[in-house]
């Protein structure tokens, strides 16, 4: 199967999200990504999302605008960026006709994507099966099976358990410490130590449970739930690593690249 155009339509703008965006138009692929009204992103410096807030939003030089409607979306694309639009419903699906659906909300189960939405189709991690809802599934499961294109079948299970990093995996999660608006006392890419302040949730302090560097942070003003995941620390200490797509991100894009090219040049459509 020959694709009639280049248009591909990414579910989420999220770090996944954006490292597959940055990976697909740097090759030369129109990239529209859908988000909800008020994203929360966690590891907002490499996520297109923040285009949302900001009106415009660079990632390692690759540049996506916030966009509404198709017209305005057509014009971004047209200038070579990335388009942002503000779509929970994913109505634009059926407008814009794309060549090929990314579904990277990563909410653990499939909210609704279908295999006829697209001449392509593909879901990122859990909760997809690929040759039902999708044409393939991208492994998002960090270890030996990251980035894999699966054709037949699911990712592997969300266990609900951080990755390892740096010895580290539940322990570099920041979650909620109440309900409330939730108000940063730190930036993303800020050396921190364990107990110190970060934020604040209706006054209740949330504080670092390990040294390293503040990898992740949720937006000030945004409504929180208990338990929610607000941030991440990384123990690698690593500045740079905070401004930069993740090798995790890299993995499951190169994934994403390999099952669209493999669908569309190679023919193979499920249904």
């Amino acid at each position: 199967m020959i694709l009639n155009n280049n248009l591909v339509l990414i579910k989420g703008a999220g770090d996944l999200a954006s490292g597959t965006a940055h990976r697909l138009a740097r090759c030369g692929y129109s990239v529209t990504m859908l988000e909800i009204e008020q994203p929360t992103v966690i590891r907002r410096t490499v996520s297109f999302a923040e285009a949302i807030y900001r009106g415009k939003y660079t990632v390692e030089e690759v540049t996506a605008e916030l966009a509404s409607g198709v017209d305005k979306i057509r014009a971004v694309l047209d200038k070579g960026n990335i388009a942002v639009a503000v779509d929970p419903s994913w109505s634009l699906v059926g407008a814009l006709k794309p060549a090929v659906v990314i579904d990277a909300v990563l909410a653990k189960k499939n909210l609704g994507t279908g295999i006829d939405e697209a001449p392509v189709v593909i879901g990122l991690g859990p909760g997809f099966n690929a040759g039902v809802d999708v044409h393939a599934v991208v492994e998002t499961k960090r270890g030996h099976n990251l980035g894999r294109v699966i054709l037949a079948g699911a990712a592997e299970p969300n266990t609900g358990i951080p990755g390892i990093i740096g010895s580290f995996g539940e322990e570099r999660v920041l979650r909620a410490p109440a309900a409330g608006l939730f108000d940063a006392r730190k930036k993303i890419g800020d050396q921190v130590v364990k107990g110190e302040l970060l934020a604040l949730v209706e006054g209740i302090p949330l504080t670092a449970t390990i040294d390293g560097v503040l990898r992740g942070l949720l937006k000030s003003g945004l409504s929180v739930h208990k338990g929610m995941k607000v941030g991440d620390i990384d123990p690698r200490a690593e500045r740079e690593h905070c401004f930069t797509i993740s090798d995790k991100s890299r993995a499951v894009a190169g994934g994403a690249l390999e099952a669209l090219l493999y669908l569309s040049l190679r023919g193979r459509r499920y249904t």
